[in-house]
């Protein structure tokens, strides 16, 4: 959430964000805001001195018993000043209730680096690593690789949960597990601290995160208990410090984890429907970081190194994009994607995000820290990065490793969590 008094003294900025962002500006209604914060003020004035009334007639009224004197008029005065100031909150928490359901969706302010325009046009390249592999042969798409070899079944995960579901089968399925622990354990070797959180989630750190209610409709709920499964681990893991008052010394946190993550991709009907490209179910390994927000930026560089260390260590040729205002995230301050070459389907495939929500996220959620310089809690920063989504990289090591025989080789440095295998393993 923007802190408020931006809104109010930068409306323009706020204007300049949501439209830069192509966020809808019917709900995030500035002006309205506006004309509700001065309302707001004008209410607490008028609640103030009606206290003020009330604390004097209050006074009066006990000199006057004291003393013996008839108090029924003060009384009735204070009856009346009740009524007056019950009236007077209640449109005050209804004023309030208003702009804080506006705020919602006032997307986060994006960094001054940060390319104005359409992702396709304006998403900046910064650095690519590793060619392509030129191959002798026509290189196969993921889904036609694995269907050879037997490790999936799109009859039986359609059957069991429909469309844009998937059953690895075999050594698809190893490997997928294979690459969680490696990733894991590569982040906690490097001082992150692992965590297991439940892929269920209350609304509100659905709401603290910022998915709801702008994504509210890319989400599965469970009405029955009013719980959503998580789109990401960044949900729970960002929520855990919720409430929190840290002392700068702890800073920064480091934590990883690995979940399932559930998305309905509502908009993408239609969209990239074979293979595992686009799916409703998947792993996903996250880090997220609390830090100060004077060093925030600088973290958000080693963030992104943490993801990049996955992809060096499997050989997977990779760039690395900083986001325009179209491409990033509602809640994002600046964005850095990381996209996979899978030459299969001859495509960059985005399989990181990595993120700086600055404070928007911690003002939601409220999560400060006390600077060891003295003064007021202030609002930590918080960055979120996946290191890594497993469908795309499966896709990756999949189309990359691929021989013209229809065999895949592993990288060198996953293969101790194979058994030792040099080659994928088909199921006959």
């Amino acid at each position: 959430m923007l802190d408020p008094t931006i809104i109010q003294n930068e409306p323009d900025r706020v204007r300049s964000a949501i439209a830069n962002k192509r966020e809808n500006p019917g709900k995030a209604d500035v002006d309205r805001w506006l004309e509700l914060r001065k309302g707001e003020r004008s209410l607490i004035q008028e609640v103030e001195t009606l206290r003020a009334q009330q604390n004097r007639a209050s006074k009066e009224i006990g000199q006057r018993k004291r003393s013996g004197e008839d108090a029924a008029e003060l009384l009735e005065l204070m009856g009346k000043l009740k009524a007056e100031l019950v009236s007077l909150e209640q449109n005050l928490q209804s004023a309030r209730d208003e702009m804080e359901s506006i705020a919602l969706w006032f997307p986060n302010i994006p960094h001054a680096d940060v390319p104005v325009g359409p992702e396709e046009s304006h998403n900046q390249l910064i650095r690519t690593w590793k060619d392509p592999a030129i191959f002798d042969f026509e290189p196969q798409p993921h889904w036609d690789l694995i269907d050879t070899l037997g490790l999936q079944s799109t009859e039986a995960s359609g059957r069991l949960a429909g469309s844009g579901f998937s059953l690895l089968l075999g050594d698809l399925a190893r490997l997928q597990r294979a690459l969680i622990s490696f990733m894991l354990d590569m982040h906690i070797a490097d001082g992150w601290t692992e965590v297991a959180p439940p892929v269920l989630s209350r609304t509100e750190p659905m709401i603290g995160t910022g998915q709801i209610p702008k994504l509210a409709d890319d989400m599965y709920r469970i009405d029955r208990d009013d719980l959503f499964l998580i789109p990401t681990a960044e949900v729970p893991i960002t929520n855990i410090l919720a409430g929190q008052i840290l002392s700068e010394k702890e800073l920064p946190l480091g934590f990883t984890g690995h979940t399932r993550c559930f998305r309905r991709e509502a908009g993408a009907a239609g969209k990239d429907t074979r293979g595992l490209i686009r799916v409703h179910e998947f792993s996903k390994v996250e880090l997220v970081k609390f830090v100060s927000p004077d060093r925030s930026y600088e973290e958000l560089e080693s963030l992104v190194g943490q993801a990049e260390k996955v992809l060096q260590a499997l050989e997977i040729p990779y760039r690395l994009l900083l986001l325009s205002t179209e491409g990033m995230s509602f809640a994002g301050s600046k964005t850095y994607d990381l996209e996979i070459w899978a030459p299969g389907v001859e495509r960059w495939l985005e399989v990181s995000s990595c993120t700086n929500f600055e404070d928007f996220q911690t003002r939601r959620i409220g999560i400060r820290f006390r600077p060891t310089s003295g003064g007021k809690p202030r609002f930590v920063h918080t960055l979120n990065g996946s290191a890594i989504a497993l469908p795309r990289l499966l896709i990756a090591l999949i189309e990359n490793g691929q021989q013209a025989d229809g065999s895949i080789r592993l990288p060198e440095a996953i293969r101790s969590r194979m058994g030792g295998q040099e080659f994928l393993k088909g199921r006959t």
